[in-house]
């Protein structure tokens, strides 16, 4: 696409973060790639959302013990808990998975296969941690939930490594 000017228009690169209620981990990892995107000047190049694979706290905020683990690191959670959509395989160009059941619970909803490519799971952009998932921490203790802060951290800084490595220079 190009202004009227010739100039080059690119269209701002779009994840979501997806876990399963979409109160911990998914509106965490968005949170902090908003904060990295933020810091590295690239918030009209690159936007986020986040969302559940299941319905059981649409509308609510993020889990206030997730809130605390953020905002030790200088982190605001915001948004409202929503399901994920058939519609979110075209409107996203990277969708990020926290978890393999949720991976496969959002493959499920392409039969086709069409949109396979643009769903990846989250610790794939690790470069410290060495887990392949991000655990559920909805069940657990205060470390659980800073755990997946430093988990989400890492991937975030890995994953927008990526995407200035292939995206934005193409």
């Amino acid at each position: 696409m190009t202004s009227d000017k010739g100039q080059k228009i690119s269209m701002p690169y779009k994840l979501l973060f997806v876990c399963l209620g979409n109160i911990c981990r998914s509106p965490s990892a968005e949170n902090i790639m908003n904060h990295l995107i933020d810091q590295a000047g690239l918030s009209s190049s690159i936007c986020c959302d986040s969302a559940g694979t299941s319905s059981y706290h649409i509308g609510s905020q993020p889990d206030r013990r997730m809130s605390a683990a953020a905002a030790k690191l200088g982190i605001q959670l915001r948004g409202r808990a929503r399901q994920f959509a058939k519609s979110d395989f075209q409107e996203f160009d990277l969708i990020l998975a926290m978890d393999k059941d949720n991976y496969e619970d959002i493959l499920t909803l392409d039969p086709t296969g069409k949109y396979h490519d643009k769903v990846r799971l989250m610790c794939d952009f690790c470069t410290r941690h060495s887990l392949k998932e991000v655990p559920d921490p909805y069940y657990g203790g205060v470390e659980g939930f800073n755990q997946v802060i430093d988990l989400l951290v890492d991937a975030c800084e890995g994953l927008l490594q990526e995407i200035n490595n292939q995206q934005l220079k193409a």
